[in-house]
């Protein structure tokens, strides 16, 4: 009965981990950039937008500037982008692909802040 108890608790202690790493692997924020090159820079500023690394993409507040426009800026910076969202919906991909000819020649050029 006690080896029951050990082992009931050691799954709901793994299980509770598993669970607490899935939701920190998945970005969230008001924009969520995600590069297709591995990010290699913390931070990064787009006019009046801050964004932070959060599980491999680039995460923002909300901005004055419109979304697609933010998506350029980004790409600008980062290069090529596999995803752009707002609010949690995705731009299409016809405003993706604008975006991302933004991004022509641009290689992950961020510079890396990282400690």
């Amino acid at each position: 009965m006690k080896h029951l108890v050990s082992l009931g608790a050691a799954i709901l202690v793994a299980g509770t981990l598993v669970t607490a790493t899935a939701h920190a692997q998945t970005p969230t924020g008001y924009y969520v950039a995600v590069p297709a090159a591995q990010p290699d820079a913390v931070h990064l500023v787009t006019r009046t937008a801050a964004w932070r690394l959060q599980g491999g993409a680039y995460v923002a507040d909300q901005a004055p500037e419109r979304p697609e426009i933010l998506c350029q800026l980004v790409a600008g910076k980062t290069g090529a982008l596999t995803s752009f969202s707002v609010k949690g919906k995705p731009l299409d991909d016809a405003k993706l692909a604008k975006c991302n000819n933004k991004a022509s020649g641009a290689t992950n050029h961020v510079a890396s802040n990282a400690k």
